[in-house]
């Protein structure tokens, strides 16, 4: 895929997410690994109105090379890919659900069990929150970096999600993948529920 159908398949995915309200206003930001360094949508884009030749363009150092400026969130998807070496690409939310998930009070138990195997297929048997930052603040890059390490989906608390996959497709289905399995969550919440079993996990996770 060359630099310009890269560009479009942004757009079109981030139309896709928006009109079916994975996001609202200008919530929620992409980024893709090209040659070169990154596309990112912009700071205050909304994902349902991007334009092909206003996408931020970004060195491998970060630095801004050209487009408008972009997502003040930069720093998480940095984090995320010094953290994952397969990550070609990132997609941040504020789902409803996901976000719901994301303000409970803390407990020992996972915010998400493994319920279903398309969860543990996409997502991985754990999907660990990161505690509340402000939006754009640099300090919750440490914590983001440690958290992707282990797992290609992150739960920010009070704010959302952030997932990477090895292409945009990927991580865009990641990302809805998570969604559903929060809001699965949700309606479970306060039952007796059967998660898979560790043998069924393995199982999942080797086949």
């Amino acid at each position: 895929m060359n630099f310009l159908e890269t560009r479009e398949e942004m757009v079109e995915l981030a139309t896709s997410l928006f009109q079916r309200g994975y996001s609202v206003g200008s919530a929620g930001n992409i980024s893709v690994r090209v040659d070169g360094g990154y596309l990112m949508t912009p700071t205050n884009s909304s994902l349902g109105r991007l334009d092909v030749n206003r996408l931020s363009f970004l060195d491998h150092e970060w630095k801004h090379i050209s487009g408008d400026t972009p997502s003040k969130e930069v720093v998480m998807h940095r984090a995320m890919y010094q953290a994952r070496a397969d990550a070609g690409a990132i997609v941040h939310l504020h789902s409803t659900h996901v976000t719901a998930l994301s303000c409970l009070a803390p407990s020992d138990e996972p915010l998400l069990k493994p319920h279903t195997p398309y969860l543990v297929m996409r997502l991985g048997e754990n999907v660990p929150m990161v505690q509340y930052y402000k939006p754009g603040d640099p300090a919750m890059e440490a914590d983001i970096f440690a958290a992707a390490k282990d797992s290609k989906a992150i739960i920010l608390g009070n704010h959302g999600s952030i997932v990477a996959g090895p292409s945009l497709v990927h991580a865009v289905d990641s990302a809805e993948e998570l969604e559903v399995s929060a809001k699965l969550a949700l309606l479970l919440h306060g039952r007796q529920t059967r998660p898979l079993t560790a043998t069924e996990i393995d199982e999942l996770m080797n086949r």
